[in-house]
């Protein structure tokens, strides 16, 4: 398992100053998700679809965090919804959840447990050792999964030394979770206050990841939006 440095750009920073980024890194098993994880993941996108009207989930904190960071980029966010909102909006206007992967899938109530966009890489195609969080630049190319290409200008984006991996809105075809991921690394987006404190977000990731990846090897660390030396 790598030792990943995070850096920030100063554009970001001032952006969004309040966001913290946990990364998680796993050994996983990456199977085709079980029922039980499925139970699990329809029972939160009813408790979603209960609790919210479609006009109320850009208002959940975290959700609104990441638009207000948006915002502040240059990017429109109801153009580039972050992922978290999408999920929310499938789930109350009834579209239903696409069944994938365990490490998908388990991303994904995570996200619509906690409004949290969540960035999840196969560590081994990951160019580097050090991601760098900052602002995508137009023209900038960036192969979205299952979107072709997407416009990232102004949009925050993770990059190693290939290019970029992740965005809020969508992560990369090039670094994408398959049934061969073996290594797993998230990145979890806390744009500002939500409706968890880190640590619950944490101790919720480690849960779901205990339960139903075959974990082994965890490891985590919190890291702050500070401008590098």
């Amino acid at each position: 398992m790598r030792e990943f440095e995070i850096k920030f750009d100063a554009a970001l920073q001032q952006a969004a100053p309040a966001l913290q980024v946990i990364v998680v890194q796993a050994d996983v098993e990456n199977c085709p998700t079980s029922d039980a994880l499925w139970t699990e993941i329809e029972a939160e996108a009813a408790r979603v679809a209960a609790t919210y009207a479609m006009a109320d989930i850009r208002h959940r904190p975290a959700i609104d965090a990441t638009r207000v960071a948006y915002k502040a980029l240059g990017k429109e966010p109801n153009r580039y919804r972050p992922s978290a909102e999408a999920l929310c909006r499938r789930a109350v206007g009834g579209g239903g959840l696409y069944r994938t992967l365990t490490c998908i899938d388990l991303i994904n109530l995570l996200s619509m447990a906690t409004g949290v966009s969540i960035g999840g890489f196969d560590e081994d195609h990951i160019e580097g050792d050090t991601l760098t969080l900052g602002v995508g630049r137009a023209g900038e190319p960036y192969a979205a999964i299952g979107r072709g290409e997407l416009n990232i200008e102004h949009l925050p984006v993770f990059r190693d030394a290939a290019g970029g991996i992740g965005t809020p809105t969508s992560d990369n075809e090039r670094t994408k979770l398959s049934p061969s991921t073996r290594h797993l690394l998230m990145t979890i987006n806390l744009y500002g206050r939500g409706e968890h404190t880190p640590q619950q977000v944490l101790e919720m990731t480690e849960d779901l990841l205990a339960r139903h990846a075959g974990v082994s090897n965890v490891r985590s660390r919190l890291w702050p939006c500070t401008i590098n030396q």
